[in-house]
């Protein structure tokens, strides 16, 4: 009886064989299978490896390995061996009434303030971290997608930067987010530690090196040295708020009501942190509070300096205090080095400027601040090594 049960199992289709469209012909009475062209996948399963994860672990071969900087304003994806693939706002534009996704990044970006009723534009991300788990899971499968340029048999290996203070809530709702999206491995890396990489500073070294990362929902500050973070900040003060910052100055001040996207226009156009050597100033179009109609006027960058003076005030003392925690010996490095300013953030005008001055020590803004932490990501799929020394556990 047992002999009967046992061949009646030989012979049965193996559970995987569908995924595979493999025609199985039972060989020499039914006990040995045709495997040859499978093996590493049959071994897999015969040692109890989950039936989905073979499938997702084969696509793999066929799939770039990904590193991708999940911004709170950009999302940006570099591929192994291509480079940056992909580099679009993190915005999804949604249909209220049946729940599909109508945009997403620079179309969605468009969209922001113009959409009928039933549309709305969203940011998953705030803050650096995941505030939207299903619209986050949705815009990293139309990302991953897009990096392949195709939708079936995507399931690459991929690194995330994720800011330096995030919770394990907070790690473990980005990893599920890139799993669901259909990756077969997911790495979290510190965004300031791929800042460093990515803007060319010497981490590997016995010697210091500080870095700030200005993005679009946090400000990361580190001290590196040795591959490893020595002193590692991160405050929730960064482009995002800045623009909330100018919109409710020009509220305030003038009762205008602007949009996300003139916010940040104006910033970009004539924000300054320290004053210009040449004065700049603006037209500003936006709704009257208390008339109701659109207004414009014009504005001068002495009033945009004064709106974000906060903003850059908070950034400045965060620098302060990762300066006074920093041990003696790599404090004399940074003095040599100074601070690598990277992110969005860093373009401000003048910024370098005004940290020279409150810190006394030589500061320099990378050679591409945008893309430094995607650059410095992207260089942890070509050494594996260095990842399992710097990824969070």
């Amino acid at each position: 009886m047992a002999g009967l049960v046992k061949n009646k199992q030989a012979s049965a289709k193996p559970p995987w064989a569908k995924h595979f469209g493999v025609r199985w012909t039972n060989q020499s009475g039914g006990s040995n299978w045709n495997d040859e062209p499978l093996r590493a996948v049959s071994d897999s399963i015969e040692a109890g490896v989950d039936d989905a994860m073979n499938v997702r672990s084969l696509f793999s071969v066929f799939s770039s390995d990904l590193a991708i900087d999940l911004g709170t304003a950009n999302t940006l994806v570099f591929a192994r061996g291509k480079g940056i693939v992909v580099n679009e706002p993190s915005i999804v534009a949604i249909n209220k009434l049946s729940g599909e996704i109508e945009a997403v990044g620079r179309e969605a970006k468009d969209m922001l303030g113009r959409t009928p009723g039933n549309i709305v534009a969203i940011r998953p991300l705030k803050d650096g971290v995941i505030a939207d788990f299903k619209v986050t899971e949705k815009m990293l499968n139309y990302f991953i997608q897009k990096a392949h340029n195709r939708k079936m048999f995507v399931h690459p290996r991929i690194v995330i930067g994720v800011p330096s203070e995030i919770t394990q809530v907070e790690k473990r709702a980005v990893q599920d987010s890139a799993m669901r999206a259909r990756a077969s491995e997911v790495f979290l890396v510190e965004q300031a530690m791929m800042a460093a990489i990515g803007a060319g500073l010497p981490i590997t070294e016995p010697s210091g090196s500080m870095i700030v990362d200005i993005g679009g929902g946090t400000t990361d500050i580190a001290v590196i040295s040795l591959s490893g973070i020595v002193y590692a900040r991160s405050v929730r003060v960064a482009g995002n708020e800045m623009d909330e910052a100018l919109t409710a100055y020009l509220k305030r001040k003038y009762n205008l009501l602007i949009g996300e996207r003139t916010a940040e226009q104006i910033k970009i156009e004539i924000g300054s942190a320290y004053p210009l050597e040449k004065p700049l100033s603006m037209e500003i179009k936006g709704r009257h509070l208390l008339e109701g109609i659109p207004k414009t006027i014009t504005i001068d960058d002495s009033e945009i300096r004064d709106s974000l003076s906060e903003c850059v005030a908070t950034i400045l003392n965060a620098i302060r205090v990762a300066l006074e925690r920093t041990p003696p010996e790599l404090s004399a490095d940074i003095s040599d080095r100074g601070i690598v300013l990277t992110g969005g953030g860093a373009l401000l005008k003048n910024l370098d400027k005004r940290i020279r001055e409150e810190t006394g020590l030589p500061v320099s803004i990378a050679e591409d601040p945008l893309a430094s932490v995607v650059l410095g990501t992207g260089r942890m799929l070509t050494d594996f090594n260095l990842l399992r020394r710097v990824a969070i556990e």
